[in-house]
């Protein structure tokens, strides 16, 4: 499948209709993504004739369903071109994911004293779960600022690694500006373990850890056009060989006794209880259409938005763009004197235009820049040309009410 913006856009049916009489201008993607025709189907096919709880069945509909589910790991494999595929472990999505390795890696390897080091880019998925471990084993966090465009030098953040550093969390493209990190050249200068929230970046550009050569990487399936309540996270089998079970029940053990429990291999081991099945099929499929399009023909396209937009946001000088860091993604969070976020978001909203407002739960990077809401566009695959210059006139007509 090539890029054909048009066949794109046809398969989203969303993108068809109207909000407040106008058509709808979606750009609030760097919260969740619009989902493709493909992606309702897969879920609507699952739940209509294939649907059974997995593993434990021998009856067809178990043994197709775990089928069904069990290839998702396989895709994201591919997707991420891990090395191997029981490295994949299926989470709810980021956060799961991100609290997995807080307490199932950091919690039993990290004493108090023991530093972790997080870059103010963060969303709070990657702040939280470390921050429970400073108030619960006294652990410290230690926190890297980035450069005033945004961006976020490599040598920055191996500069806050000392004798007492025991891993570093970090953003593989932020949320809120749309700064890439080079998440590679970090890795490659420490032997501290890196992780790596992919939530934004795994959506925009090709992904391949087999390059990157970090320790954990996780990505959401509702970001990446697939259901709420999907995601994995990749875990290097040194690491996973370091962590206890996140959580306890069914699934991830191979012997119960009143005395003692034994532990699936991993994957498993992480996976408690009766998942999301659709939900990771829909992931699943998610991610074969994006394969189908090609990673890279998606990050051009919306190259060409970006740069469309920067050009257009510059020229308006009473504007103000957090973060225009070099090659970064096409996210875009703005202030306008005299007019809050909201304002902006809800005149917009008028004219079909959907942005995002708020802190983006990013607060310590909204302290960063002085500010305590932004009103944000995140483009996606889906997104035109019109599109942009709709969301430009549109911060016109802002200015014009405020003055």
């Amino acid at each position: 499948m090539s890029f054909d913006l048009q066949t794109i856009r046809a398969d989203f049916p969303i993108l068809s209709r109207q909000v407040n009489g106008k058509p709808l201008v979606y750009l609030d993607n760097g919260a969740s993504a619009q989902k493709p025709r493909q992606v309702i189907d897969a879920i609507t096919r699952a739940y209509e004739g294939e649907y059974a709880n997995v593993h434990r069945g021998l009856h067809f509909l178990s043994n197709l369903a775990t089928d069904n589910y069990e290839r998702v790991r396989a895709i994201i494999a591919k997707f991420l071109n891990a090395p191997r595929e029981d490295e994949i472990i299926f989470t709810s999505g980021a956060t799961e994911a991100i609290n997995l390795v807080s307490y199932g890696w950091a919690a039993p390897n990290l004493q108090a004293g023991d530093e972790i080091v997080l870059s103010v880019l963060e969303h709070h998925a990657n702040i939280v779960p470390w921050n429970f471990l400073r108030e619960r084993q006294g652990v410290v966090l230690k926190w890297v600022e980035p450069e005033p465009d945004g961006s976020l030098p490599p040598e920055k953040v191996l500069a806050a690694v000392g004798p007492k550093t025991k891993l570093i969390a970090v953003t593989h493209m932020s949320n809120v500006t749309g700064t890439v990190v080079d998440v590679a050249a970090i890795a490659r200068g420490t032997d501290v373990p890196v992780l790596v929230d992919g939530s934004q970046a795994s959506v925009h550009m090709p992904v391949d850890l087999k390059t990157l050569g970090v320790d954990f990487y996780c990505i959401t399936g509702h970001k990446l056009y697939g259901p709420s309540g999907s995601g994995a996270i990749w875990i290097a089998r040194d690491r996973q060989s370091e962590m206890r079970p996140f959580m306890g029940g069914g699934d991830m053990i191979k012997t119960v006794t009143r005395d003692a429990v034994t532990y699936a291999d991993p994957p498993l081991k992480f996976e408690a209880g009766t998942p999301g099945i659709v939900n990771q099929i829909g992931l699943g499929a998610a991610l074969e259409y994006l394969m189908d399009i090609g990673m890279e023909n998606i990050a051009a396209h919306e190259k060409k938005l970006r740069d469309r937009t920067r050009d257009k946001l510059r020229a308006l000088n009473w504007l103000n763009v957090q973060g225009d860091a070099p090659g970064k993604g096409a996210i875009f969070s703005m202030t306008m004197e005299g007019a809050h976020a909201h304002d902006i978001s809800t005149i917009l909203d008028k004219r079909g235009i959907a942005v995002r407002a708020g802190s983006h739960c990013a607060m310590p990077l909204m302290d960063f820049y002085g500010i305590t809401a932004s009103a944000r566009a995140s483009f996606a695959m889906y997104n035109t040309e019109a599109e942009v210059d709709a969301l430009i006139d549109g911060l016109g007509f802002c200015r014009e009410l405020f003055g």
